[in-house]
């Protein structure tokens, strides 16, 4: 046990849910002892010699001496990989059925065994099991060795398959990683966890895990993804050059699962292409309503509808747009989910109109764990449904949460789902206008490490969509069903408007039903650097709408850690204060009057940006393309910029350098090729390469693509913001608009600029007219 694991228990132990945690940690103790099969002896095999091969459409199935390989390449370029008779499906993260085969790619002799050639990658498998992924160049990508299994009787094999990579290679991913966006060398677990207690780049696994590596090198780029949901394990290893010798050291990664199939898919090409390939097989991220890029206010311990009216009328009366307040779990009955505290809350309804006449959206918050209370309605109701989870012998799983002794839903059943999905008409008739999905990794509350994980136990029953399992296959897609429930469900209650949803926990594929955020990051400089990892990563995963908890969670944050903080996330996806009920607030006003108006500069920027913001989004939801993008995006062969994870992309048009360190005034930005304007000033600064830049406490440095066209806000709508390009150059941008919150085929509008005549112009695709007012940024440097 270590030391944060010992305070965290003995702070429980002393709490009002001190003893009923340590009650329910023996109890999953004592199930998992009684009900989990034991392991006994267990026979290690590996594929053994190759014998024979049966072409099949899309690639075909190659047969070794104790077990096969199934190589298939889908539509879109993707290619899968199946051992032991493992098919693409069912699987959780696919988006509806697995796309069809390319019957342009066959399975052919080769000298090392078969080759399957496709348009976009190559797989050559090797007569004892190892199979290479190459470009259509003949560019090695990746090479996995021949995978070993250990069979044991009555129980499902647990497997370590090892692949090697190039010696530059970089891998990005893994899901939610605090200490990324790089992943260095060292072992990252595949479990969905509640660390229970604030976390910073030290800590893993964290809420969002998904076995996905997005894996950079000079020969090119390449995800691969092992659909598993078990419980395992990735470890990497970094290689090294030769420094010109010719002995290079590749890199090296190890994937070990304790279960599940062996089958993963592997993808390949620009980092465009390969997320657009990604989310086409698990879901184009899906779009949010337009406010929801606004920024939005929570805290844990608002208390009463008073409480509400006063943060709201603060912001009103400083003329400081807010666009949703979020209301967590102290505004339920007693924490029990789908209840109202009706003395804190007496109307809500009237308190959610008042908010709307000011613009403002009201978000509950909802967790899965049910209060075990007969004569309760969702208790009552879940009961006659059948529908929470039990162990072996057919009796209900409790464990513990804020309401005290709970149940937990099955959501991988899917008349569980339903039922779930119903009492969101509860939530849609307070007024609620998006839904905040809490403690669903799911979390039940434990003391001390060898009571084991702060979950359900292991060998609980789940129905895994008819099929039957336990927790060890179903935990890590839990918080990805439950966001399925409720996606599905408001869908069907309110069919004109697009669902606003983002969840704690999930897993490959969850962008399809919404976005996430940060969880309980630590309040500290550490945890606001942590924060931008975790927004890069998951976006390198196709989940492109997450953000932080501005300030950190649990602690009160010093007026300059709160303005960087705020300066950072003005510029990312989901931009949201919140903060623990012990933590303080978190309104501008409380850290003094420059921090007020530092954070009133940062959110007028962001209002301005809403527009470009909402086309990026559009985006997303079309190629899977994430709003937050590495510096390497259009240069991944560059290494310099591959090392860079203190800046980031905003689209294609906006550089975005936050200051993540105490104190500082200047910092340094690494550069992708072309033409970069100072948003501020104006100064040209030319890339590849590094400059120094001004980063006084008011002002987040920020740099424009030359011949960048950007849809901002102004007082009349919508404006065009162009940064004049090169001389002899022109550039681009695009809008999309559209209602905001319905279904309605989206307005796309394509522009281009140019010099003409000594003057910048601009121009709109298909029209005679720009139909928005211009700016023209840029010429005092730019002379030509």
């Amino acid at each position: 046990m270590d030391r944060r694991d010992l305070v965290r228990s003995l702070r429980l132990v002393g709490s009002r849910n001190g003893w009923p945690a340590v009650r329910a940690a023996w109890r999953r103790r004592r199930i998992d002892a009684r009900d989990l099969p034991a392991r006994g002896a267990e026979r290690a095999r590996v594929p053994g010699a190759a014998y024979s091969a049966e072409p099949l459409p899309g690639g075909g199935v190659v047969r070794f001496a104790q077990s096969s390989l199934r190589v298939r390449v889908a539509v879109g370029g993707a290619v899968f990989c199946g051992w032991d008779g493992a098919a693409p499906e069912p699987s959780y993260a696919l988006a509806g059925e697995c796309p069809e085969a390319d019957t342009r790619a066959v399975l052919e002799p080769d000298k090392d065994g078969w080759r399957v050639v496709s348009e976009r990658i190559t797989v050559v498998v090797f007569r004892h099991g190892a199979v290479e992924f190459r470009t259509p160049g003949g560019v090695p990508l990746r090479r996995e060795l021949p995978p070993r299994w250990w069979d044991g009787s009555g129980r499902m094999s647990r497997w370590v398959q090892r692949a090697r990579t190039p010696a530059d290679a970089v891998v990005f991913g893994l899901g939610g990683r605090a200490s990324g966006p790089r992943l260095a060398t060292g072992a990252y677990r595949l479990w969905n966890t509640d660390p229970c207690a604030p976390f910073g780049p030290g800590d893993d696994p964290l809420y969002i895990t998904m076995p996905v590596q997005f894996v950079v090198a000079d020969g090119g780029c390449h995800l691969v993804f092992h659909d598993n949901t078990w419980d395992g394990w990735v470890c990497l290893r970094d290689g090294e050059e030769g420094a010109g010798s010719g002995h290079d050291q590749p890199g090296g990664c190890e994937v070990r699962f304790e279960g599940g199939p062996l089958r993963y898919w592997v993808m390949a090409g620009s980092p465009g292409r390969v997320l657009g390939t990604w989310t086409a097989l698990t879901g184009r991220p899906a779009l949010p309503p337009r406010w929801a890029l606004g920024y939005q206010h929570a805290r844990w311990g608002f208390g009463s509808a008073q409480e509400v009216r006063r943060v709201a009328a603060g912001y009103r009366e400083r003329g400081m747009p807010v666009s949703a307040l979020h209301l967590d779990i102290d505004h339920f009955d007693g924490h029990r989910v789908f209840t109202v505290d009706r003395e804190a809350f007496p109307e809500l309804p009237s308190l959610v109109e008042e908010l709307r006449e000011d613009g403002i959206q009201l978000v509950s918050i909802v967790d899965p764990a049910v209060k075990a209370e007969p004569g309760s309605a969702v208790y009552d109701s879940g009961t006659a449904a059948d529908a929470f989870v039990r162990d072996a012998r057919g009796q209900v799983v409790r464990g513990l949460v804020w309401p005290g002794e709970t149940v937990f839903p099955d959501f991988t059943e899917p008349r569980v789902r339903r039922w779930w999905g119903g009492l969101y008409a509860e939530r849609l008739e307070q007024g609620f206008a998006g839904f905040w999905h809490d403690m669903n990794e799911p979390t039940s509350f434990t003391v001390f490490a060898r009571y084991g994980e702060s979950t359900l136990p292991d060998s609980a029953r789940h129905g895994m969509e008819g099929r039957g399992g336990d927790h060890r296959e179903a935990h890590n897609v839990y918080g990805l069903a439950m966001a399925r429930a409720g996606y599905e469900a408001l869908r069907e209650l309110r069919p004109d408007r697009r669902p606003f949803l983002f969840s704690r926990s999930g897993w490959a594929g969850m962008q399809r039903y919404g976005g996430t955020w940060s969880g309980d990051v630590a309040t500290g400089w550490p945890g606001l650097r942590a924060s931008l990892a975790l927004v890069l990563g998951l976006g390198l995963c196709g989940v492109p709408y997450s953000g932080p908890d501005v300030g950190g969670f649990h602690a009160m944050p010093s007026p300059e850690l709160y303005v960087r903080w705020w300066q950072l996330s003005a510029y990312l996806p989901f931009f949201r204060t919140h903060s623990a009920i012990e933590a303080g607030r978190r309104e501008p006003w409380e850290f003094g009057p420059q921090a007020e108006e530092c954070v009133r500069v940062a959110l007028a920027e962001r209002v301005r940006l809403l527009p470009y913001l909402y086309t990026l989004a559009h985006l997303a939801q079309r190629t899977g393309a994430p709003y937050v993008r590495p510096l390497w995006w259009h240069d991944p062969e560059d290494r310099r910029l591959r090392a860079c994870g203190d800046a980031f992309l905003l689209g294609d048009a906006l550089l975005v350098a936050p200051v993540v360190e105490q104190g500082a005034t200047t910092r340094t930005v690494r550069l992708p090729p072309g033409r970069w304007y100072d948003a501020a000033t104006g100064a040209v600064h030319r890339g590849p390469g590094q400059v120094l830049l001004a980063a006084p406490l008011d002002r987040t440095p920020v740099l424009v693509r030359a011949g960048a066209v950007l849809p901002v806000a102004v007082e009349d709508g919508i404006g065009l913001e162009v940064w004049a390009p090169a001389a002899g150059q022109s550039g681009e941008g695009v809008l999309i608009s559209d209602e905001g919150d319905g279904w309605d085929q989206p307005r796309v509008e394509r522009f281009a600029s140019r010099w003409r005549d000594g003057a910048v112009v601009v121009e709109r695709e298909g029209a005679d007219e720009v139909g928005h007012p211009v700016s023209v940024r840029g010429l005092a440097h730019n002379p030509s």
